[in-house]
């Protein structure tokens, strides 16, 4: 998968978020997932994000028929150029270090997920992802519950809710992270160029096992000389 998009997916069939995906992380998420005994720490692999899908949230979307789909399709695009001016036409990176839980408490952790600096402390990313958040909301395609909330980008690793026995899925609020705290919970995750800005499809995927893109804008890779 190329690394560090942004993206936009569907949380349903007729929703969608905007957000960055991230090829990083592999000591968590592959060689852990693959190489740790998941039962000495009592936690289920399916609790984890698949490598291939791993992003970053900006905004989820209201998308219930093909005419909003397109509408979202058209507004990512239009505002190609404002993201650009956001970000200084100059390439963006960022750090992932440590991790943090969202929601419950380490002994009954609902999300696992490492916080995001930008490297450079500009605020370059927050004023391309609001950006992108304005235009969206202007474009009534976020329901009001998701324009209120405060952009906290995070790199979601773990979560409950994705718990699967025997080939189902299965109602269980939490999980044990005390384990993965005291392994991982100041790893230094690494570096990352974000190339894109993705609309995207959740459940739909392409041949590279990446959410579908719908649309999608570039991102400065290169310095701009004068």
């Amino acid at each position: 998968m190329n690394p560090h998009d942004l993206g936009v997916v569907r949380y349903s069939h007729r929703h969608a978020a905007a957000w960055f995906s991230l090829a990083i992380a592999k000591k968590f998420l592959v060689d852990y997932y693959v190489a740790m005994p998941m039962s000495y720490l009592r936690i289920e692999r399916s609790i984890f994000i698949k490598p291939k899908t791993f992003h970053l949230t900006v905004l989820m979307l209201k998308l219930w028929n093909k005419e909003r789909l397109n509408l979202a399709a058209e507004v990512l695009k239009s505002i190609s150029s404002k993201v650009m001016d956001a970000l200084d036409n100059r390439p963006l990176f960022i750090r992932l270090k440590g991790l943090d839980c969202m929601k419950g408490s380490l002994a009954r952790a609902r999300v696992v997920y490492a916080p995001v600096e930008e490297i450079g402390s500009e605020n370059r990313l927050s004023r391309a992802c609001q950006v992108i958040i304005d235009a969206f909301v202007e474009a009534g395609l976020v329901l009001e519950k998701d324009a209120r909330h405060e952009l906290k980008l995070h790199a979601t690793l773990m979560k409950a809710r994705h718990r699967k026995r025997m080939g189902k899925s299965v109602q269980f609020d939490s999980f044990d992270a005390r384990g993965i705290f005291k392994q991982f919970g100041s790893e230094e995750w690494g570096e990352y160029l974000i190339r894109e800005a993705h609309l995207s499809q959740r459940h739909k995927f392409d041949q590279n096992g990446y959410y579908y893109c719908c649309a999608s804008i570039p991102f400065p890779e290169n310095m701009q000389v004068d």
